[in-house]
Formats: C-alpha cells, structure tokens, sequence
C-alpha cells in the first residue's frame, strides 16, 4: 500500500512543501549551506543554539510574534513573544552568572511543562552551560543517577518535587551547589533559592559568550536494560540538523503553529518541542496536562495548530477509543502529522486518513543521533510501515558486521541487517559522559551502528525490523516483533500488541504476543484462538504467535514505546533491570 503525497499539485497550494525534488536536493546538499542560513552569534563568536532559537528572531522582525503559547492544566493560557523570551532567557543566563556557573557547567531541570522550564533551556544555552532536563515522574533513585552522572551543578525544580523526591539525596550530590524553586516568593532558610527574586533582580540583558559549534550544550540521558543510564553528549553545532529538520521533515513555514506533545525529559521534548520550531521564527505551543483525548483534539482545533508532532502511543490510545477527530472538530489548518518514539504501524497510517483527514508521516531517529535521520516527507508518497527516507545530508545503510572491528554494506534490497549512519552530522552526540570506552564501540568500520535492525527496498526507503537483541529466534527463522504486531493490529478487536520471545525447548524460542483489546471485546478462548489464525493466516505458521495473553495495558516508557524487555523479563520471571522511565513509575 502506498499513500501518494498529500499535495499532488503543490504549484496549486499556497504552502508548497519546502522539500520537492527529494533526489535534487540530496545530491546537491551541504552542511556548510545549512550553516550559511543561520546568522551566528555577533563579530564571529561562533554558533550558539539560544541565539539562532531567539535572539536573532527577537532582534530581526519577530520581537512581538508569539514564540510560546503556554497552556495550563487548569485551562488558562499564557503567550510569550520572541521579544519577551528574550528578555526572560537573558534574565536565567544572568542568574546562573551570578551563581558562578559558567561554560561547561550541568544545569539540571526537574519540572513539568512549564514556562519556567523552557525560559531555563534556553537562557543555560545562551550562559554557555550544558542542559540537561529530567523526567518529572522520576523518583527519588534516577533522579539521583542522572544528577549524580550528569555532574550536576544547578537544579531547577518545584517545592514539591523538592521535598517528595531531591531532599533526600542531598547528602548523596556534594557537585550540587543550588536549588532553584521556581514556584516560592523568597529564599527559603535551609539554603534553597527563589527564583522568582533571583530572576526578579538580574538584568534583562545579555551578551552571550563565544560559542564554539563544539562546545557541549546538551545531555540527555538514555535508559540501559540494565545498569546506569547512559549520558549522550551532544554540541551547539546539533542546531544546522534541529534547524534542516524543521524545514524538510516538519515542513515549517513561517505563519505555522506547531505543537509537539513530547515532555521536554524526552530528546524529542528539547529537541522538537523547544529548538526546532524556534529555530524558524514560528509559534510553538507548549500543554502542561498530560494526555486527554478531548482536551488535545481542542488544542488542535482552538489554537489552529497546523503541524503536529506526536507519539504512536497517542494515536493507538485514540484509535483504542474509537475517536475520529476530524468528524467532530474543526481541523482545517492541520497541514501535516507526524510521529515518533517507536515504529509507526501501518494500520495506523490508515487511521490517520480516515480519522484526521491525512496520513500520518512517521520518522526515525535516537538520542545518540540528536535529530531525525529517517523520515516520510511531505512531499513524497508514504508506505505505511516504513521510516522513509535518509534526511539529505545523511548517509545510511544497511550492514552486517563481518569481524570484529568491520562490518560489510548489504547492497541488495530487502535484505534484514543493522542500520547504520556516517558519522559526522552535526547533531551526532560526542560522546556518553564518563564512558568513553561504551561510545567507541559504537562505531565500527567507518559507520556507526544504531543497534536496530530493518531493510531497505529497491527505492530507497527504510523498514524497521526490530531492536537487535528484541529478535526473536524461532525453529531457525528470524521475527521482528514490530512485524507480528502490526499485524495484529489490523485484527478489529487489537487496540495494542506487544511481542517477545518465549525460550522453547523444540524451537529455540516461541512467539508470544501481549494483547490489548478495544472497548467491546472481552479476552477469552475464542476470540484468542481467533487471532491465533488470523495472524497464522496474514503472517504464516512460522511466524505467528504460539501464544496470546490479554492484558488490560502494555507497559511502555514515558516516551510511548512498549518495554518488550520488561514484557519478557516478567514472563520469565527474570530482573526487570531500570524502571526508572517506565511510565507509571514513581
């Protein structure tokens, strides 16, 4: 099945897609170009995210241009234009000046969706720091393991989170010198900050220190099946790949509302829910409330939101539901959806036309690689269940390691091996903090090897297969679980499904499948059996799941992507390992 492109005469529409000619563009395409667009920071001082996000925006045309249109969870709003979240960000790079934290320096973020999460991102780019935002849900241990990895100098956070969940730990972090509250009037007396009054009192202006595109600027951690997380490192040159995206993949044009639901304690958060968008001088509205089916369909109605970026776990939950927004709300602004976090399944590309009116562009990419690698352009034809195609620029392929320390290029089509990337994009992270020796066997034979297995067809376009160690080994036969569970997706009665490997003695290993149910199936031996031989049917004996379990919910990651590791460890009975970004954990 392939979707043609949404915009078959783009001569005719007002908003041509800022990529057409896919193949032109690549073969002609630079990095040193991309840098050309971007201004740099004043007198040759190098290249710093914060002034291509905002001060060049501020300065140049956009100051009264709303830049964040923040949404509360108790229904009111708040606008900040470019020209006052310059004002603001300045104001956090004079505090942290006055703290005495400097370049280099890890500030640290502990906060939901708020203003002051976002001001912070960006006045710790401009002080020439390195942010690193956490997860509000964390508890009290992987808060501790990022703060303590990450060299923590500053932390920003609530009261509450404070005493639930940091004051504990204070013993643990001597690194860490501050706490700002965000949300108290003075300081308190145990040694705690305001930042309101510290805000309150430093200059709304700031001259941003020369930026080497080299310096570090971000440090998001990655969770490990096991063990510590792993800190990937990533410079202030990432902008050219966080700016290229947000004009070919997301498509942004310069009157674009953009919404990003990603918390900014995901990659995607920061990445596409702070710089991008940003980056192209355009509105970017920010939810502080979790998922609610009703409240996001008006969001997207009532802010006029024209690009959406989203997760796979928020369009299954709204095709569990039964909802087609596009029949109850007004959505005629919305140009282009996409989706990220874990592989989109097919059926769910299908579903975006029948219930948004469009189909739905799912993309690629890691934290290690900092922005979208693999993407569905606008402007090219979707094959549901595929990633796309490489972001001009990028280098990808397909290999199978031969020794040790070399792999070999799959050069024929639909052939299964590893991923992997030509170093050297510039958001390519630099590094995992304190672990050099785990970041160079990242890198094999020139390539570096991204660890997720697919395929790529005779036109270019990438395929997913599964993590390398989510395969599942069966009678001789290699599955994907993605595969079984797209299938299984396509069943009317599957709202959900996650897939994993059962050790058998016989076969090596069985397929066994995870289900969920939409409302008005009931679990029971005949509707299991049922599925049993529709997927034997779709996918063959071989392949299909032995064994089906009903379960009320998958557990997933605070990113949307089902732990199948987690699946497997408590069928086997087995260390589930970190749960610190599960995403019911507390």
């Amino acid at each position: 099945m392939i979707w043609k492109p949404i915009q078959k005469d783009p001569e005719s529409y007002s908003k041509r897609p800022n990529l057409l000619d896919y193949a032109k563009t690549a073969a002609a395409f630079s990095w040193e170009t991309v840098r050309s667009e971007l201004d740099g920071l004043p007198g040759g001082g190098g290249l710093n995210i914060a002034h291509e996000a905002v001060d060049r925006h501020a300065d140049g045309g956009l100051w009264d241009h709303v830049a964040l249109q923040w949404l509360c969870s108790d229904g009111t709003s708040r606008a900040f234009t470019y020209g006052e979240l310059k004002k603001q960000t300045s104001r956090f790079a004079n505090v942290l000046d006055g703290l005495g934290i400097g370049k280099g320096d890890t500030v640290c973020a502990l906060a939901g969706r708020i203003p002051e999460l976002y001001i912070a991102a960006l006045g710790t780019l401009k002080n020439t720091s390195v942010f690193c935002p956490l997860f509000s849900a964390f508890g009290p241990e992987p808060i501790y393991q990022r703060l303590s990895k990450g060299d923590a100098k500053i932390l920003l956070t609530t009261h509450g989170y404070y005493r639930r969940k940091v004051e504990q730990l204070m013993d643990r972090l001597p690194l860490l010198k501050h706490v700002l509250l965000v949300d108290v009037a003075d300081h308190p007396d145990n040694g705690l900050l305001s930042l309101p009054k510290l805000m309150a009192a430093a200059s709304d202006t700031y001259v941003i220190p020369p930026t080497d595109p080299e310096d570090i600027a971000l440090l998001h951690f990655t969770s490990g099946t096991t063990g510590m997380p792993k800190g990937a490192l990533h410079a202030h040159n990432a902008v050219l790949t966080h700016y290229l995206t947000g004009r070919y993949v997301m498509d942004f044009h310069p009157d674009d509302v953009f919404w990003c639901t990603a918390d900014p304690g995901w990659v995607t958060g920061t990445s596409y829910g702070i710089i991008s968008p940003l980056l192209h001088g355009i509105t970017n509205v920010v939810d502080e409330a979790d998922f609610d089916a009703g409240r996001w369909c008006d969001i997207l109605a009532k802010r006029k939101v024209s690009v959406w970026y989203t997760a796979p776990t928020a369009i299954r939950r709204l095709m569990r539901m039964g909802i087609e927004p596009a029949r109850a709300y007004d959505l005629h602004h919305l140009r282009v959806i996409h989706s990220v976090g874990e592989p989109l399944n097919p059926e769910a590309v299908v579903w975006g036309v029948k219930a948004m009116g469009m189909p739905i562009h799912d993309n690629w990419w890691q934290t290690e690689t900092g922005g979208i690698m693999i993407a569905n352009f606008p402007a090219m034809e979707i094959r549901p269940g595929s990633m796309g195609r490489p972001l001009p620029g990028i280098e990808s392929a397909i290999v199978r390691r031969v020794a040790k320390d070399a792999v070999k290029v799959i050069e024929a089509p639909d052939v299964q091996g590893e991923l992997a990337l030509r170093p050297g994009w510039p958001s390519m992270f630099r590094g995992y903090l304190h672990d050099e020796a785990r970041y160079r066997k990242c890198f094999v034979g020139g390539w570096y090897l991204t660890g997720d297995l697919a395929k790529r067809d005779a036109d270019g376009y990438f395929w997913f297969v599964g993590r390398a160690d989510d395969i599942i080994k069966t009678a001789g036969h290699m599955v994907g679980p993605f595969e079984v569970e797209s299938t299984l997706m396509e069943h009317p009665a599957v709202a959900e499904a996650g897939v994993v490997g059962k050790p058998d003695p016989l076969m090596g290993e069985v397929v066994k499948a995870f289900v969920t149910l939409k409302p008005g199936f009931a679990p029971g031996d005949a509707l299991r059996l049922e599925i049993i031989g529709f997927a034997r049917k779709k996918l063959g004996s071989a392949v299909a799941p032995k064994e089906i379990e009903f379960t009320p919910d998958l557990p997933k990651n605070k990113a949307g992507k089902i732990m199948r590791r987690l699946l497997k460890a408590r069928e086997l009975g087995l260390p589930e390992g970190d749960l610190s970004t599960l995403e019911d954990s507390r």
